[in-house]
């Protein structure tokens, strides 16, 4: 393939709804935090979800109209991460018992970030998001939606909060130990390719 073709390819892929979609809600971070700090909770609320909304369409749409693309696996991701470190931000400061989800959010993240950092540099292309991954984000908005809304009506309910925010936190857990599975199969598959490279000098495996 000439090198015109690869940049024409990588173009296309570039110009993709999914992709569009991400950018666009990498960009409402900026008025989602704007809103939490004057306090128009309301207009903060809307703003996530209408960022989490469109996290569950620009799969859909990528698979339905065959958009996927190796930087819409970056984008997706990286919109989550920091629309959810944002929102956990900003709620900690009006409910300091979310802190604990925080750490746990971050934690993963980071070690998601740091095993995907090793896979791409072993030549790999890291997997799609799985339903795991996708549900426990979907948890994430759905428990500090929850705690916004009680804090917007003035209703507490320690209780019922710490519920949800455990059992998303569950989640979490069993998300990265999901993606840490994955991850270390992948190690042995390629520690398995290396032993199995011809020796010789000058010789290169084709596969």
């Amino acid at each position: 393939m000439s090198n015109e073709t690869k940049n024409e390819v990588i173009s296309k892929d570039l110009m993709t709804i999914p992709n569009a979609i991400s950018f666009i809600r990498i960009l409402l971070i900026t008025p989602f935090v704007a809103f939490f700090i004057q306090r128009m909770y309301v207009a903060a609320a809307i703003t996530v979800g209408i960022s989490g909304l469109s996290d569950l369409f620009d799969g859909w749409i990528a698979r339905k109209f065959h958009q996927e693309s190796e930087l819409g696996k970056v984008l997706d991701p990286l919109a989550d991460k920091l629309t959810l470190i944002a929102v956990g931000v900003c709620l900690i400061f009006i409910e300091p018992y979310v802190l604990p989800l925080m750490i746990i959010m971050v934690l993963k993240d980071v070690l998601m970030i740091i095993g995907g950092t090793i896979v791409i540099n072993q030549g790999v292309i890291p997997p799609k998001s799985s339903w795991y991954g996708k549900l426990s984000t979907f948890m994430f908005y759905i428990s500090v939606g929850m705690v916004v809304l009680m804090a917007i009506f003035g209703y507490v309910n320690k209780p019922l909060s710490l519920t949800v925010l455990g059992i998303t936190a569950a989640m979490m857990i069993f998300s990265l130990v999901n993606y840490a599975i994955i991850f270390f199969k992948i190690q042995k598959q390629v520690k398995n390719k290396e032993k199995n490279k011809p020796v010789q000098a000058g010789i290169t495996e084709n596969k």
